[in-house]
């Protein structure tokens, strides 16, 4: 509960998508509360969890488009990893302890010769150093305790695995697959099929869904366009009045400033901020992004308005089956805007499954 009197910031309504290049270190919580406050948003969740050890594309969610972020975790990844072979270690990446060595005698056509048994359908046992719960908590926390939990294994796919680099006992890969594929488990079971162990040295997330390297920004980037956005909506005497307003400010106490000097202080500010956020905001991804794979369909008038009230509808030459993105026409307006996603029926009706609100 905030203390009386003290004002609490929830945030703004912001609805979008960002894609975020994650930096090695830090953890996907982190990423998402350091976005949540850049866009000083009230909602924003991540999809799904990159390792500390992982850098690369982690898309954040905020606001509506979070409706969506189950579809964007379900979604397909691609990674690009280094194998560091003749090692391998608690973790199955270079952070753990080292728990077995072997000579590497192993050549490039070695390595391309074994990769086919890992392409297309295969079955993959979860590291014990992942985020799967068992009994409501993660394996890697049983894992640091020294814990092994039984865990069966699971189908997944990989779609490519191509060896980019091949170098002394270092190999580079590229890795498209779906979700749930563990990248350190792939590089630890390619060492043990080539006899020499593995871990993974390098993990960089290429894509996420539709999202890629190539529409991703740093923190750092964000946080600087948000400031120089600020500093660019003031001229050269409202910033020096600010800065000698907010030195005073921290000098004596906001709360100890004239009245006039604080309402000035107060009006800088907004015009600073409200700068800073239209600079992002212009960043952010639209929220049909994250399903814009899926197959539209788009309302007319009468359709639209049931749509909103949650019931199914008939839609000429709509799919016949599978979930699809749905446009109507918003009480009041005219043209078609994104309503949310739905599902084709059995019997072949158009029904809303997660709405955004109007």
């Amino acid at each position: 509960m905030a203390r009386r009197g003290r004002r609490v910031n929830r945030g703004r309504a912001v609805d979008g998508i960002i894609v975020v290049d994650k930096v090695y270190g830090a953890s996907s919580n982190e990423v998402l509360q350091r976005v949540k406050r850049l866009f000083n948003a009230a909602k924003a969740g991540h999809t799904g969890s990159l390792d500390p050890l992982a850098t690369g594309v982690l898309p954040i969610c905020l606001g509506e488009a979070t409706k969506f972020s189950q579809y964007l975790l379900d979604s397909d990844k691609s990674y690009r990893t280094t194998m560091k072979m003749g090692v391998q270690t608690t973790t199955g990446d270079r952070e753990g302890e080292v728990v077995a060595e072997r000579p590497v005698a192993v050549t490039r056509s070695d390595v391309e010769a074994i990769l086919d048994q890992f392409r297309g359908e295969i079955e993959q046992v979860p590291s014990m150093f992942s985020a799967l719960k068992h009994n409501g908590r993660p394996l890697y926390e049983y894992a640091r305790e020294g814990i092994e939990i039984d865990r069966p294994s699971r189908k997944i796919t990989i779609h490519r695995l191509e060896l980019l680099d091949f170098e002394g006992d270092e190999c580079v890969f590229e890795v498209d697959c779906t979700k749930g594929t563990y990248i350190r488990t792939l590089v630890e079971d390619i060492g043990a099929a080539l006899g020499c162990l593995g871990h993974v040295a390098e993990l960089k997330r290429l894509k996420a869904g539709p999202y890629t390297e190539h529409q991703a920004y740093s923190l750092d980037e964000l946080a600087k366009l948000r400031d120089e956005g600020r500093e660019a909506a003031l001229d050269v005497e409202q910033r020096v009045e600010f800065a000698e307003l907010a030195g005073l400010a921290d000098e004596i106490g906001r709360d100890k400033l004239e009245k006039s000097q604080a309402e000035r202080f107060k009006d800088l500010g907004r015009i600073r901020n409200k700068a800073g956020d239209r600079v992002i905001d212009e960043l952010l991804l639209p929220l049909d992004s994250a399903v814009s794979d899926w197959p539209q369909v788009k309302l007319g008038a009468n359709s639209s308005f049931f749509v909103a009230q949650g019931n199914p509808v008939q839609v000429p030459q709509a799919p016949t089956s599978g979930n699809v993105r749905i446009y109507g026409i918003a009480e009041g307006e005219e043209d078609l805007s994104f309503f949310g996603v739905g599902e084709i029926t059995d019997d072949g009706l158009v029904a809303p499954k997660r709405l955004i609100k109007s």
